[in-house]
């Protein structure tokens, strides 16, 4: 059994500032928006949807094929994932720039981002339809939408679970697109807007999607609720040492989630692995800039929820 993860690789460019976006912005005026914030910090990393999360996957024990188009000046990266133990032998590299993402951070932790898809962009001349089997496991996350329509459809024909997050990306699909990617998913997963986004630009209702997929809606600070058709199920934070960058949270969770749920492991502890990845991530700046070994993470795992977690 594989774990196929699509999605984006881009540098990250992260920056962050003491005050609140909120504090520039008048409704009223919204129409005419014209803002500048001035950042205090700023860094730079690898990010990127599917490589954060094959990165955390990979700190779980599992050997995840990151399957992306990247540019010529992946070098570097590819040598950081591959040291992370990320199977890059699906990886293609075309006459671009690597993608890149631009994110602002406020002293709430809200955040806006810009991003130049750049390689990205030809990720849909990527295939999967002679690599995926009924036993495989896809993760579908942000990319070029174009691509991410030709995974889900190659998922339906080969029979193979998948993990669809299609997120800041639900506004570019149709409505056809986004019940494609919905139809056979086992799993759902966005923050709170995005599934409210979700379910409104798909013409689908919670309960319709609820008979055969589990959805995920997560609330940062709040934690995270998981719903199957049965119940609802109210996932805790896992307690960081320190609060440094929200940056690759929601990915740490998926990733965190997923690790578990492949295992046959309940959704509670699912739930609670992909909080305490999350919260790993947020200790530092950058989406993979942190470290565990399995020993470590079990060991904290039993620290924030009282419990020891058999996993393995």
């Amino acid at each position: 059994m594989n774990i196929f993860v699509t999605g984006s690789v881009s540098f990250d460019q992260v920056m962050s500032m003491p005050g609140r976006f909120a504090d520039y912005l008048q409704p009223e005026k919204l129409h005419i928006l014209n803002v500048s914030f001035l950042m205090e910090t700023f860094s730079r990393h690898f990010g990127g949807t599917g490589a954060n999360q094959a990165y955390s996957l990979a700190l779980l024990g599992w050997r995840p094929k990151l399957t992306a188009t990247v540019g010529t000046d992946f070098g570097s990266y590819r040598s950081h994932l591959v040291k992370a133990g990320v199977d890059l032998s699906l990886i293609k590299k075309v006459k671009d720039k690597t993608a890149i993402g631009w994110a602002m951070t406020d002293r709430d932790n809200n955040q806006v981002w810009g991003f130049y898809s750049g390689a990205m962009k030809q990720a849909v001349k990527l295939s999967l339809k002679d690599e995926l089997t009924g036993k495989d496991w896809l993760v579908i996350t942000p990319n070029d939408p174009r691509a991410m329509v030709n995974y889900a459809r190659q998922a339906l024909q080969a029979n193979a679970n998948y993990l669809y997050d299609p997120a800041v990306q639900i506004p570019r699909f149709s409505r056809q697109e986004l019940q494609l990617g919905i139809k056979a998913a086992k799993i759902i997963i966005g923050n709170d807007y995005e599934i409210a986004l979700l379910l409104k630009n798909s013409g689908l209702t919670q309960d319709k999607i609820l008979r055969h997929s589990i959805l995920i809606s997560t609330g940062g600070a709040k934690g995270s609720l998981i719903m199957t058709r049965g119940e609802k199920i109210l996932i805790p934070i896992a307690k960081a040492k320190k609060a440094v960058d929200p940056t690759g949270a929601g990915d740490a969770y998926r990733a965190g989630f997923l690790a578990g749920f492949i295992k046959g492991l309940e959704l509670p502890v699912c739930g609670r692995m992909g909080a305490l990845a999350a919260a790993y991530t947020v200790e530092k700046f950058g989406t993979q800039t942190h470290h565990f070994t399995l020993t470590q993470f079990k060991k904290r795992y039993k620290v924030n929820f009282g419990h020891e977690l058999r996993y393995s």
